[in-house]
């Protein structure tokens, strides 16, 4: 057993012996260390300048730390002789292991015999002998170096780089190849006479990204070979060639963080033989986002691209409007502004990007005062503006807007726990209308309001801890002013949901107004058990004295009585969630319907969704819609995992989409398999059948934190 007083005295000997030597090093890209201290069971001198130390032998120096059998200190020449097992760990990054070797006391330099480093506890490199440089270089003598979990037994690795010599930057933190040979189950497959990889600590490093291989009936068989290219600490591009049967392109992304903000652009250059395009075919998606003095914040996105079926043909997007946006925002405690410029894209059959509004401008700014008499103030200003390039009479229109208003608001708790709130106020609204004969060419209009709600909760809780609250709601208000003959050209769509229960209008823009007295009343339920099941229904409906002829008969809000709104939820702490929310009308018809049901567990999800929605002309909706989606995914081994995705029309009767997914994943390697096929049709696109393969070497390129993937040995 080692005396309390060897391991002081052993420190106080290995500091005269290393600390000159540390004085001396002056330019090693190394961070200070404290002198070397050696521990060991048993310790003896020899002569007057060899030490030597075993059992349980331990030498330190700065982060790196080194156990052997025996140790034997020459102080003549400032070496470390060891005798194995040894293993050098430095900090959590790097370990090697080895029979025996050579060390200078500074654990810099030497050399390593039958050994094996491994980096972050992912990449393996075995050797038959290692030279540490200058403490910032590790070179490795044939080499084989892998991912993959290695056991005691003569099996080969899934996958292996054998090389005649690897350097390992520590500073750098890449791994340099000579004569590599890249193994598939010891299978030679590829050979490089130079190669460069990062470490697994290294987030960013230029070089070639995972490929893959697709297949498509319209693209053909085609593979995707992405390359990084790191330009800098804070920006870097990806560039990625895309070579099929029926289409050369080259894919890119730009990435640059400021100290303020950063940006982002994705986007793709195609020449295919997809149809009669004349000119290259591509798309453009930019964002960013930059602080501002005095708490603004710029921001902008970009879309764009040349033709209505690129994105869809591409796989690379399934939006069918593009929107492109600059906008100034700035939020505080009692203030909001915001300023915007959009612009639109269509890429919907059958609609004109010349007679939608295209160029958007809007402009708003809200404050809040606490005055002394108590309540809340609000004050809002807003603009809006947008313009069509048609100059055609209505379907050309061109409307701009302006609107003010100021509002009182003062919250209460009256004596049975009813909680009370009153809001009034006054606002004035002014209109221009620009190529459009059916229209008034300029309008305007005052517009005082006032509601009060009420609520009142009830509580009470079960002998089993249950506990259940049910709150009658109710608002009671008025709107004032009258409805102006300018054309709707923002509420088109309307929803009537328990977000909005209680508004004193359902219009999603200030050009729709409620008018004359309204009273929307309701009541919530919410239960929650002991055993974590949780639920929630919400039941509503709306009374007014003037019917308001802008709501669509599939709204829910038509006539002179809503709809029955009705909001359910079943959640369950074992991952289940249940949502469904419907409207139906006096005749107990349904109107609109929407349900989502999801089941999320560490090993398998499962989701569906149904929607219906009534035929209406008004909505641009000729027929009824009618559509069931369900996905999820099932983990059912320890390495394999399978996905699924389904669309239905059920109008239709017939299929939309339908896809299916297969990946194999273990601590070194992760292979995707999927298929997908699309239905649908239209005068742009035609059905379409996808395969995509992509297979992954993880260490390098990826961080495998899930533990979970990794394979064990037998013993």
């Amino acid at each position: 057993m080692m005396l309390p007083l060897r391991p002081f005295l052993i420190a106080l000997a290995m500091a005269g012996a290393a600390t000159p030597a540390l004085a001396q090093d002056t330019a090693a890209p190394v961070t200070a260390r404290g002198p070397s201290v050696l521990v060991a069971d048993n310790v003896r001198i020899e002569g007057r300048n060899t030490l030597i130390a075993e059992g349980n032998v331990e030498a330190l120096q700065g982060d790196t730390r080194l156990t052997a059998r025996r140790i034997t200190y020459d102080r003549a020449n400032d070496q470390l002789i060891l005798e194995g097992p040894i293993t050098i760990t430095q900090g959590d990054r790097i370990v090697v292991l080895a029979e025996q070797g050579q060390m200078d006391s500074r654990l810099r330099d030497g050399l390593l015999t039958g050994a094996r480093m491994v980096l972050d506890q992912q990449v393996q490199l075995a050797a038959n002998q290692i030279d540490r440089v200058g403490g910032r270089y590790t070179q490795l003598y044939k080499t084989a170096v892998t991912s993959c979990r290695v056991c005691a037994s003569d099996k080969a690795p899934l996958w292996q780089i054998r090389a005649e010599k690897v350097v390992h930057d520590q500073h750098e933190r890449q791994l340099y190849f000579t004569n590599a040979q890249l193994r598939l189950m010891d299978l030679p497959v590829l050979w490089t006479p130079r190669l460069r990889l990062p470490d697994p600590s290294l987030k960013r490093a230029s070089g070639f990204l995972i490929p893959s291989l697709s297949q498509s009936s319209e693209l053909g068989l085609g593979l995707k070979m992405p390359y990084f290219i790191r330009i800098g600490a804070h920006k870097d591009l990806t560039l990625t060639p895309f070579i099929s049967a029926n289409t050369r392109t080259m894919e890119f992304r730009y990435r640059q963080a400021f100290r303020t903000g950063r940006i982002e652009v994705n986007g793709a250059i195609s020449s295919d033989d997809l149809g009669s395009y004349e000119n290259p075919r591509g798309y453009l998606f930019g964002y960013g986002q930059f602080d501002l003095r005095n708490d603004y914040k710029l921001s902008f996105g970009i879309e764009a691209v040349s033709d209505k079926a690129y994105l869809t043909e591409y796989g690379y997007s399934d939006k069918d409007r593009l929107t492109s946006e600059l906008a100034l925002t700035r939020a505080r405690r009692d203030e909001f502004t915001r300023a915007a410029l959009i612009t639109f894209q269509s890429l919907r059959t059958g609609e004109a990007n010349a007679t939608i509004p295209t160029i958007v401008a809007d402009i708003d700014y809200e404050r809040r005062y606490f005055p002394r008499f108590g309540g809340e103030v609000r004050l809002g200003l807003g603009a809006h503006s947008h313009y069509r390039y048609s100059d055609n009479d209505i379907t050309g229109r061109d409307l701009s807007r302006a609107d003010a208003s100021v509002s009182w608001r003062r919250n209460w708790t009256l004596g049975p726990g009813i909680l009370a709130s009153f809001d009034t106020g006054l606002a004035i609204d002014g209109f221009l209308v620009e190529q459009d004969s059916t229209a008034v060419d300029s309008d305007t209009e005052l517009r005082p309001h006032m509601a009060a709600t009420l609520r009142w909760p009830w509580m009470k809780t079960t002998h089993k801890g249950t506990a259940h609250i049910i709150e009658p709601v109710m608002m009671l208000g008025w709107v004032g002013g009258n409805s102006l003959n300018v054309p709707n050209d923002e509420s088109t769509r309307v929803e009537f949901d328990e977000g909005n229960l209680l508004d004193l209008s359902r219009f999603p823009a200030p050009d729709r107004h409620e008018r004359g007295a309204i009273m929307a009343y309701g009541v919530n339920w919410t239960r929650q058990t002991q055993a974590g099941w949780g639920s929630t229904l919400t039941l509503g409906r709306i009374m007014r004295d003037n019917e308001n002829f802008e709501f669509t008969h599939t709204s829910g809000l038509s006539g002179l009585d809503s709809g029955l709104l009705i909001v359910g939820q079943i959640r369950a702490d074992f991952g289940l969630n249940l949502t469904a929310r419907a409207i139906y009308d006096d005749g107990a018809e349904l109107s609109k319907a929407e349900a989502r049901a999801a089941w999320v567990r560490p090993d398998y999800a499962l989701g569906a969704s149904y929607v219906w929605l009534g035929a209406d002309t008004a909505e641009a909706r000729p027929t009824t819609v009618s559509e069931w989606s369900v996905d999820g995914y099932y983990r059912f081994a320890r390495h394999w995992t399978s996905t699924a995705n389904w669309r239905y029309d059920v109008a239709s009767d017939r299929t939309a989409e339908a896809g299916m997914g297969l990946q194999y994943r273990n601590e070194c390697v992760e292979v995707n398999l999927s298929l997908s096929r699309r239905f649908t049709s239209s005068t742009i696109l035609t059905p379409s059948t996808g395969f995509d393969f992509t297979v992954g070497l993880l260490g390098f390129t990826a961080k495998t934190g899930d533990k979970s993937y990794t394979r064990t040995c037998k013993n």
